[in-house]
């Protein structure tokens, strides 16, 4: 089969040495723990100091209540003695105690929340690194408001674990030691009641908590997916307001919100039972122990101090034994989440660069492709068998009906996704042996559709070249044609374009492409219908300024506009993934091809004359 074909070809051709690629995938993504390791070791003295600091402050907790029985037992004593001196010393050590336990509790949050929000911030930024990474293939399967939620959401995962592990199962655990060791203290068999008692409950509740996952995954499933919808419907707003739908998909979001808050109602009604069942546990360990304690006391056996020191510690165990049966359950959540986010935007790359990867070098971009086969689905390739040599300083044109393959054609060159079978040789050198971020260095891509950062104009055009000068972007953009419109913005270069470039329009965003472009000034030029968006005053002016830009560069230029080939020194013509024609303009013409019948269709067979302006002054 073709598809098993390609797999072995391209297993033999693109990657022989698969061990001389970098890593697909670092070894810490490659499952949640993994995960979490490596960020607590990038800051190992930080988890360290805050784990101690609250196994201090709870330990100060449990100190408390024995503090409290040696107070109470002080003031009885002294009521039938009349010495004060024990009274003074318990209440010292008393509020002392007290004091620390206040004093630890705030050193760890301040600790825990530097060290939770830089490891917060060390995720987020490690993610997309890596997300940024992936071919363009999986961008387009994956929403991007979803992928930017998962990217938020697992460091906000990665804080909720700590924050449980840390203030909501450190501190029971304490307290179980603590409590065990002074109950030991008042009485062995109430000790041993109360160990198997905490210890039984706990495990009801984590037994039901773990029956409750499902609801709660329902619950966030139905958030994403609703999520989804919302963002959307929101990007795309104008077709909704286009087509008078807003009251339809208002209905829609309607719906989808109505599942979701069903999910979160059957999850949060679940959390309910089980503090319910804590409850019931409570008011039965506190009534048994109470009654307990009341006997050993009417006997003599007991303090007054040691009765409330069993009644607190009750109390602080059952509450503790909740919040940690709980906190597991939502450890358990978040970490599921930030396994799944791994299996997403942790996945392998498919773009990848050797370990021994080049420079491209600065050469005059010539290109040539070499028996390249590709298909974003193996069973039905895009490209077939092409070969094609494109000299440095030629323009090219690409011609053909939409899916011949023309855009997966330059997308290949610029090594968005790497072909299947044969290759691909920018300056005589194959791409999958040059780094990526170079090899794109040597092009200036105008596309389509220009999609701006909200950011200001002057960014938006520095874009192309980070190092440039106000000036040098200035020049760019008066040889784009768009330093007159943008001086008449409200703020000129620092005017914020808004979302995609949504402030301006279709045509002055496309200008501010181009000027991107003449402000890279790399030897490869890639244009995809740069002036499809234009009209025809505005075409003109920018085919003027395209035609100096081109000069001297290597240009590959899609158009479905034969018209605006005219200037190309050749054309070369797709059909289904394959080369039909491959000549200049009046020699395709006059074929009686694929190219002479679409030409005849879109200019009745008049003869379109090359631009012949005289040379267009750039200021620097």
């Amino acid at each position: 089969m073709l598809s098993e074909r390609l797999a072995e070809e391209s297993a033999i051709s693109l990657f022989p040495n698969t061990s001389s690629r970098t890593s697909a995938q670092p070894k810490w993504m490659r499952n949640a723990l993994a995960f979490m390791g490596h960020y607590v070791r990038t800051r190992p003295y930080h988890f360290a100091g805050l784990v101690v600091l609250v196994l201090f402050a709870a330990g100060c907790g449990v100190g408390v209540q024995y503090g409290m029985k040696l107070m109470i037992d002080a003031m009885a004593a002294t009521k039938r003695h009349g010495d004060h001196m024990g009274v003074n010393v318990a209440l010292a050590i008393f509020i002392s105690l007290i004091f620390l336990e206040a004093v630890f509790w705030r050193l760890s949050g301040w600790l825990g929340s530097r060290t939770t929000i830089r490891v917060g911030e060390d995720i987020r930024v490690d993610l997309f690194g890596h997300m940024a990474g992936h071919s363009m293939k999986f961008f387009h399967e994956n929403l991007s408001g979803s992928l930017g939620h998962r990217l938020t959401s697992t460091a906000n995962a990665f804080s909720t674990i700590v924050s449980r592990l840390v203030w909501n199962i450190a501190p029971p655990c304490v307290n179980f030691i603590g409590a065990v060791i002074l109950f030991a203290s008042v009485d062995g068999p109430m000790t041993i009641a109360l160990a198997g008692f905490v210890s039984a409950i706990t495990a009801i509740l984590i037994v039901c908590g773990m029956r409750g996952q499902a609801h709660h995954q329902a619950y966030a499933e139905q958030s994403g997916a609703s999520g989804g919808e919302l963002m959307d419907v929101i990007n795309n707003i104008w077709a909704v307001k286009t087509f008078s739908a807003r009251e339809r998909e208002k209905t829609r979001l309607a719906n989808a919100f109505s599942k979701e808050a069903r999910a979160h109602l059957t999850s949060w009604l679940y959390n309910e039972k089980i503090r319910v069942v804590n409850d019931i546990g409570l008011v039965l360990m506190a009534g048994a122990t109470l009654v307990w304690s009341a006997h050993l006391w009417s006997t003599g056996k007991i303090t007054p101090g040691d009765v409330v020191l069993v009644s607190t510690l009750t109390f602080r165990l059952l509450h503790g034994s909740r919040d940690f049966a709980l906190s597991l359950i939502e450890m358990g959540q978040e970490y599921g989440f930030i396994g799944e986010t791994l299996k997403l935007v942790g996945q392998p790359h498919t773009v990848l660069d050797p370990q021994a990867a080049r420079p491209a070098l600065p050469r005059g971009g010539s290109i040539k492709l070499e028996n390249v086969t590709f298909g974003y689905n193996c069973e039905r390739p895009v490209l077939r068998n092409v070969n094609l040599e494109i000299q440095a300083g030629q323009r090219v044109g690409f011609a053909g009906t939409s899916g011949a393959g023309k855009s997966t054609l330059v997308h290949l060159v610029q090594r968005m996704h790497d072909v299947q079978v044969g290759r691909i040789l920018v300056d005589g050198e194959p791409v999958t042996h040059l780094r990526q971020d170079s090899l794109r260095a040597k092009m200036a891509v105008v596309p389509q559709d220009v999609n701006l950062f909200h950011r200001s104009v002057l960014e938006n055009i520095r874009f192309g070249r980070p190092d440039a000068s106000d000036e040098e972007v200035f020049d760019a953009a008066r040889a784009a044609f768009c330093h007159d419109f943008i001086q008449e913005l409200d703020e000129g270069y620092d005017t914020i374009v808004g979302d995609r470039g949504a402030k301006l329009s279709g045509g002055q965003r496309q200008r501010i492409g181009i000027a991107r472009a003449f402000l890279k000034d790399a030897p490869i030029l890639i244009l995809d219908e740069a002036t499809s968006a234009l009209d025809m005053e505005s075409e003109a002016s920018i085919q003027r300024a395209l035609k100096r830009l081109m000069r001297g560069r290597t240009v590959l230029a899609i158009a479905h506009r034969l018209s605006t080939l005219v200037d190309m020194d050749r054309i070369v013509v797709l059909e289904h993934g394959e080369i039909q024609e491959d000549g200049s303009l009046d020699d395709l013409r006059h074929a009686g091809g694929s190219f002479s019948r679409l030409w005849r269709m879109q200019t009745g067979g008049e003869v379109v004359q090359p631009l012949r302006w005289p040379p267009l002054k750039v200021a620097g």
